[in-house]
């Protein structure tokens, strides 16, 4: 199967392996990442990850941070580096992208990076900020299960930063997280996407809750 078409949230991408380096180039650092067939955007670091890096703010209280659909590391790495005193969790479900983070962030001597699926992140870990390039093409339905599930851990004054792209149902998802109870607000369109930031709902059920 082309890697176009390999789903790149699979846990076990079937696609023949086919690693490269991809650049990250921002402002303030540069590194060059592992990246690899079935993986996504392995090609070259994808716009709307470099819209979040170049405009999302460090968190603005202490904590934990979450890279929701970390890939081969991108986000992660950027903010591992930023804040290096702050631990980093990088969650994905395809088990090849997390090989590469753990790579990635041995090679950039970052120990403070958890690559993990999102079954073995602890039920009572929470995030002082959560960053994602969420998987929309998994569908409405799967993806607001996930965002509910993880901007439940949000510590009560923390933020979760995430970029949609404008076409793929940026402002329908704005509208559906305040419906929910998690204010969300856009903090900038650029090059088609747009950098929505997520507070914490004052009134939503733990995750512990939800499971019942």
């Amino acid at each position: 199967m082309p890697e176009a078409r390999q789903h790149y949230f699979s846990s076990d991408p079937s696609v023949a392996s086919s690693r490269r380096t991809v650049a990250v180039a921002l402002p303030d650092l540069q590194f060059d990442l592992l990246a690899d067939a079935g993986v996504f955007s392995s090609r070259q670091l994808d716009p709307g990850t470099r819209v979040l890096l170049e405009n999302a703010p460090l968190p603005r209280v202490a904590g934990d941070i979450l890279d929701l659909g970390c890939g081969y590391g991108p986000i992660a790495l950027t903010f591992a580096r930023r804040v290096r005193r702050r631990r980093v969790w990088a969650v994905d479900i395809n088990s090849r992208a997390l090989d590469l983070v753990r790579e990635n962030a041995a090679a950039a001597k970052l120990g403070n990076v958890e690559a993990r699926p999102p079954e073995d992140v602890p039920a009572e870990a929470r995030f002082a900020a959560i960053y994602s390039n969420p998987p929309i093409r998994v569908g409405k339905s799967t993806l607001h299960t996930m965002l509910v599930s993880w901007l439940t851990r949000l510590v009560p004054d923390g933020s979760a930063y995430v970029v949609v792209q404008r076409n793929l149902g940026a402002d329908s998802l704005t509208r559906w997280l305040n419906t929910e109870g998690f204010p969300t607000r856009r903090m900038l369109s650029q090059h088609g996407y747009r950098l929505l930031e997520v507070r914490p709902s004052a009134d939503a059920p733990s995750p512990a809750a939800r499971a019942e």
